[in-house]
């Protein structure tokens, strides 16, 4: 049976064959401000993780059934007037990606009225920081701990021989500095494990009644292959585009290159924002000439009355990324 696409909660991660930017573009085309599309996404995209799969033994977050339709006027209400949205993000400094979406999740947490307390960190009683909850929050009269993370992972072929798709390892962060497998072992072995501590005990207005992790996200795959195994725990719904070097880029009517804070939703802009593919080549061959230059996430666009949509993405690896990437995987497997 097709994953049901019009509903977040109690998701159905079996594969629809429709993309991400298709899903987003049908249900959210009237939303134009920045800010609230990334916030629509958050809400609406998949989860990451197949909470069906058993190695999560159900500490999957998800939102509420329909919480997309549910919270539909309410985006589009704040699309047409974000000013409330924008002070609270305007209130933190969002260098990092993380800490944008989470601004953006405590402001709808807040709106539901669900919030009991968001970025609460745990000391023992020599001051030195536990740990941090992401969100604590009420549902049914009950307290939920959430470790919330938006990630963006590309798969580095394995050594022959390997089943690549079973090992989250493969999937490594654009920097190098991080994997799939990585960010789950520290969320479900030590995160969520920290409401049993007599000092995180002492904060809660009750006891936790479950610690799940909310997981969205990206992830890329070479030349254009979508393995997805249901053995490693990936909602076979989940956003994915591709890698590749700059002569391996897809045609397309026209590019963009996406900031890191743009990387949550399906890229909308005006078509005089745009690159064509030249322009394009440039502005990464500048970006490429630094020292172990990162990946580069590029959208590949299409005109729509005059507007430039999203009809894929992926990242534009500099030469050697691939061979570091490799080492990484190596070096996790030895």
């Amino acid at each position: 049976m097709p994953a049901s696409t019009d509903r977040t909660g109690g998701t159905d991660c079996t594969d629809s064959g429709q993309s991400c930017q298709e899903r987003f573009h049908r249900r959210w085309s009237q939303l134009t401000d920045p800010h609230v599309r990334a916030l629509a996404w958050l809400i609406d995209a998949p989860s990451l993780l197949d909470p069906a799969a058993p190695q999560w033994v159900g500490r999957i977050a998800e939102l509420a059934p329909n919480a997309s339709d549910t919270a539909r006027p309410w985006l589009l209400a704040l699309d047409l007037a974000p000013q409330a949205l924008h002070a609270h993000i305007a209130l933190h400094s969002h260098a990092r990606l993380g800490r944008y979406a989470e601004q953006l999740m405590t402001f709808y947490l807040q709106h539901l009225g669900v919030l009991a307390a968001h970025n609460l960190q745990v000391r023992d009683s020599d001051k030195r920081t536990l740990g941090e909850f992401d969100f604590l929050v009420w549902r049914d009269e009950v307290l939920l701990h959430w470790e919330f993370a938006t990630k963006f992972y590309l798969l580095q072929s394995p050594p022959a021989g390997a089943v690549r798709e079973e090992r989250a390892d493969y999937f490594v962060g654009p920097n190098l500095a991080d994997s799939l497998g990585a960010k789950m072992q520290k969320i479900f072995q030590r995160q969520l494990s920290l409401s049993d501590h007599p000092a995180a005990q002492a904060l809660l207005p009750q006891p936790v009644s479950a610690a799940q992790a909310l997981v969205k996200g990206w992830l890329f795959y070479p030349d254009g292959d979508y393995p997805v195994s249901p053995a490693l725990g990936v909602c076979g719904l989940h956003c994915r585009g591709f890698w590749c070097g700059l002569d391996a880029l897809p045609d397309a009517p026209a590019y963009a290159v996406l900031p890191r804070l743009s990387w949550l939703a399906p890229a909308r802009m005006a078509s005089a924002d745009t690159l064509d593919r030249g322009q394009l080549g440039e502005a990464l061959a500048s970006r490429f000439t630094e020292d172990e230059a990162m990946p580069v996430l590029v959208a590949l666009l299409r005109m729509d009355d005059g507007v430039a949509l999203e009809m894929s993405r992926g990242f534009v690896v500099p030469e050697g990324w691939r061979e570091r990437a490799g080492q990484r995987v190596q070096a996790v497997l030895e």
